[in-house]
């Protein structure tokens, strides 16, 4: 069986392909794609051959985060069902995808929509970052980077009684964006009193959890300057570029600044315990959210378009720093 595939051939250049499926085994499972969405962070480091992101080692598939209808399941399969529409983990941009069972989660709500569930797999990230804080209610937060995880992490932040949730990014329209769902400040991190102006909503206090989204050193630091007595800081972006610039004695030793890697891979694997769930369980509680609509990803949706395009839109994603955050990827009348 052939399946069309979005394939990155080389630095710079996304292809969309086609490519024969491997045979199904017996915990696998095919799924039919309806949507898959674009990770800007991982997949620009990815395709400009970033160190940290396999280098030059290409053709690289990514496409991690997806829904879809199931064709077809192994005969060790239990819970999945032809029919089924499901969250597809680890799979790639691509018309169809075999996936382990492991990586499958039903979406059981009917009036939830596909282009809503198709964000949910990302939106877990976001919430794993916060889940590690351990926020209290009433506790100072602060989200730095307001790409796809973080535009979550102020909204899952929220839900977690933080007060104030405070966001920073460069991005004038993405502050904005984060206001709508959360926020009660979104502050430029290139502003030269950024520090002044976090300290101020915080009473003086600094922050006590800050989710770290953008793996960029320079913001590491920011959120050290701007971190709280014995406050805790969430490193949830892939830090693809580092350097010694920090003081840990002064901004982590003597203040008692917690460090917690919140990789996404850093997860137990069967059973959720607290601050640590499953990435099923996180997905299962996400999509129960947006049916009672405690998260809005309506909002975070910027454009839906055809697998066709992938040359151009990846050629957007290296060359431009405004790339449309909310880019999706529809599958559905792909051959």
């Amino acid at each position: 069986m052939k399946t069309k595939q979005i394939i990155f051939t080389g630095v710079h250049k996304a292809e969309l392909l086609e490519c024969e499926l491997c045979k199904l085994s017996e915990n696998d499972v095919l799924t039919e794609m309806e949507y898959t969405v674009v990770s800007g962070g991982t997949e620009r480091a990815n395709i400009m051959g970033m160190e940290n992101a396999g280098g030059n080692n290409f053709p690289k598939r990514l496409g991690y985060c997806g829904v879809g209808r199931v064709v077809c399941v192994g005969d060790a399969v239990k819970n999945v069902h032809v029919g089924d529409r499901v969250l597809v983990y680890h799979g790639y941009h691509a018309k169809y995808n075999i996936r382990p069972q492991s990586d499958i989660t039903v979406v059981e709500d009917a009036n939830i929509s596909s282009l809503d569930a198709a964000f949910v797999i990302i939106a877990s990230m976001g919430l794993g970052g916060v889940r590690k804080l351990e926020i209290e209610l009433g506790e100072s937060a602060m989200v730095m980077g307001l790409g796809l995880l973080g535009i979550f992490a102020v909204q899952f932040c929220r839900l977690s009684g933080a007060n104030p949730v405070i966001a920073a990014d460069l991005n004038p329209a993405r502050r904005e964006l984060a206001l709508r769902l959360g926020a009660d400040y979104a502050f430029d991190p290139s502003a030269p009193n950024f520090a002044e102006k976090v300290m101020a909503a915080t009473k003086g206090k600094g922050v006590r959890a800050t989710v770290e989204v953008t793996g960029v050193s320079a913001a590491m630091k920011q959120a050290l300057e701007c971190a709280s007595y014995m406050g805790r800081i969430s490193l949830l972006g892939c830090t693809r570029v580092s350097d010694c610039s920090v003081d840990y004695y002064a901004q982590v030793h003597k203040p008692g600044v917690k460090l917690i890697g919140a990789h996404n891979f850093i997860r137990p694997k069967v059973e959720s315990f607290p601050h640590h769930w499953t990435h099923q369980d996180d997905c299962k509680a996400i999509l129960d959210m947006i049916s009672a609509g405690r998260i809005s990803v309506a909002p975070i949706v910027s454009r839906v378009v055809l697998p066709e395009s992938a040359p151009e839109i990846y050629n957007e994603l290296c060359d431009e720093l405004t790339f449309p955050m909310g880019t999706v990827f529809d599958w559905r009348h792909t051959k």
